[in-house]
């Protein structure tokens, strides 16, 4: 019975990191100038070409290392991770604002009417110089 270590199936990798960033086949053939069938076969494919790995990455963007190093395990412990850091930080339900919404809004109307102001301004002004110029003429 062998110890070794079974080789990462690549394009296993690039399957699932693919479908966990909902990428369908065709999206990926798109982004990497090949067809759908191609990425298929690579994706069924043990191992892949260094620089089809380079485009695939960039498509997925993704490190390479992402790809040859992904494990589902990992996957799941890392969104684990995020989750607790995420309840326990003012990111949850529980948190509250350390502003006035409302003045936030209103803030934002204010500088939408100056910005209209402005522009109504500027409208006008164009509108007396076209008069000025059909004037002289």
């Amino acid at each position: 019975m062998s110890t070794t270590a079974k080789p990462k199936h690549i394009g296993r990798n690039i399957s699932r990191i693919r479908e966990l960033k909902g990428m369908k086949q065709e999206a990926l053939a798109m982004a990497i100038g090949v067809t759908q069938q191609t990425v298929s076969n690579l994706e069924a494919s043990e191992t892949v070409e260094e620089s089809k790995l380079v485009e695939i990455a960039k498509a997925l963007e993704v490190s390479v290392e992402a790809i040859k190093n992904f494990s589902e395990e990992a996957v799941f412990n890392y969104f684990n991770t995020f989750n607790e850091a995420v309840s326990g930080s003012n990111f949850g339900p529980q948190s509250t604002c350390t502003f006035n919404p409302l003045d936030k809004v209103v803030e934002l109307y204010e500088r939408l009417v100056l910005a209209e102001k402005e522009l109504v301004k500027a409208e006008k002004e164009k509108v007396e110089y076209l008069e000025k110029v059909l004037k002289g003429k």
